[in-house]
């Protein structure tokens, strides 16, 4: 049979092209079912797993509806700054002649206000895009399209009340965009108050059972970066991304792996944007190959070749594992996943296997040298520590090395909703992450 290509879809030549440059070929379910629909200017709810392609599946058509030179005629809200840079940059490739403007906390206020005015897309995060409009920074008259991307993921942060007074700055007659991999009663809410007659798409995650392997070994706590260092040696490990629960953890996992020579970096919600974007920037260059990341780069992040994902622990919520172990086996590519199962993470791993019957599979403990583990950390988990035992144990790794380089060191900064909600407090402020202040 012979495949769908995007002018099949109504796509236009030129974008089309873009998307070819970029190696989008082949349409996903996703974007086969709601591009269509989007370029007839439906309302569309579109529920898609990590990996899906749901960026193309709205961005296209909303690039090849905009009017070049009119004022900004759709808005993008996303939850995390890191998405909302992503999305700009695929939509800046998709359609060259089009001006997008990333709006964020973190950063200073002149430089967005000026691009707003002159853009025809704006991409933005509840917090500060709400700032701007209280503040009569922004215009949204004129908007015909709304996308709401990561929808469930803005209800987790707390953020719907805000996107609901967004709402209240646009037209009442516009196209409304919804994606996310559940539809919460909020976001019904949503659907029942502001989208006409919406077409729903559905589409499975291109992370495919055959092409994504899942492990897990029975593993006391005090030795759970022992086998870690014995996995990072012995596996095949291209690029990988290392899973914490905590920001804490997070910390600490990637210093031990610095000093055992794996050179790593370590992202979570309290380093500083630009520290931020700097990390996932570097990382998808291969610049390390070691990612350890809290919950921040689980949702929404296109992150190329990441052939293991490694979750340390758990977290409490059953769905982050199935966002984790999406960063891997994307668009056919093979991946494994891994997971480090101690005491704690009992109850979590039978909630992940109830819910969504995936097949882990356990594997029987290998032998590995222990290794020195220093859990000294500022606040939060203190790993090796209390009932599980001692700070550091067995005798120094004389084994071979990954191989890494080293990395640099980054500064404290508040979670994502915290940090856009204090800003409304200090309006026309900077966050300085030295001083802890705004200046």
């Amino acid at each position: 049979m012979e495949e769908t290509t995007f002018e099949d879809l109504g796509v236009a030549q030129a974008i089309a092209d873009n998307l070819r440059k970029q190696e989008i070929t082949e349409p996903t379910d996703i974007q086969a079912n709601a591009i269509p629909a989007v370029l007839e200017g439906r309302d569309v709810i579109g529920k898609s797993r990590t990996g899906s392609g749901k960026t193309a599946a709205f961005g296209v058509p909303l690039l090849q509806r905009l009017q070049a030179g009119k004022a900004a005629q759709a808005l993008v809200l996303a939850p995390t700054r890191e998405l909302a840079v992503q999305i700009a940059n695929e939509l800046r490739k998709w359609r060259k002649d089009t001006s997008v403007s990333t709006v964020y906390g973190g950063v200073g206020y002149d430089l967005q206000i000026q691009k707003m005015r002159k853009c025809e897309v704006i991409v933005a995060t509840p917090g500060r895009l709400l700032d701007h409009l209280q503040q009569g920074n922004c215009d949204l008259s004129h908007l015909s399209m709304f996308v709401l991307d990561e929808a469930d993921k803005m209800v987790e942060m707390g953020f719907i009340e805000d996107v609901e007074r967004i709402m209240s700055f646009m037209p009442a007659e516009k196209q409304m965009l919804l994606f996310g991999a559940t539809l919460s009663s909020e976001i019904q809410a949503i659907q029942q108050r502001h989208m006409q007659n919406p077409v729903v798409v559905e589409a499975k995650a291109m992370v495919e059972a055959d092409a994504l392997k899942q492990y897990y070994y029975d593993v006391k706590p005090q030795e759970k970066f022992s086998l870690l260092m014995h996995l990072l040696r012995k596996e095949s490990v291209h690029r990988c991304i290392i899973f914490c629960s905590t920001r804490a953890t997070v910390d600490i996992v990637s210093r031990n792996l610095k000093k055992q020579g794996i050179d790593n970096e370590a992202i979570h919600g309290k380093l500083s944007q630009s520290r931020r974007l700097a990390v996932m920037e570097d990382f998808n260059k291969g610049k390390p190959p070691v990612l350890v990341a809290s919950a921040v780069a689980a949702r929404g992040i296109d992150i190329k070749d990441v052939s293991h994902i490694f979750n340390y622990d758990l977290a409490n919520d059953p769905q982050e594992y199935i966002h984790r172990i999406g960063r891997t086996a994307r668009a056919g590519e093979q991946g494994k996943a891994i997971t480090l199962l101690s005491n704690k993470d009992h109850d979590a791993f039978r909630e992940i296997q109830g819910r969504h019957h995936v097949n882990i599979q356990k594997l029987p403990m290998v032998k590995f040298e222990r290794i020195p583990f220093d859990a000294r950390g500022d606040r939060g988990d203190r790993e090796g520590r209390g009932r599980g035992g001692p700070r550091s144990y067995g005798r120094g790794s004389s084994g071979s090395r990954g191989g890494f380089g080293r990395s640099s060191e980054s500064g404290p900064r508040s979670s994502d909703r915290d940090h856009e909600r204090s800003e409304r407090s200090e309006r026309g402020k900077v966050w300085d992450p030295l001083q802890r202040r705004f200046v």
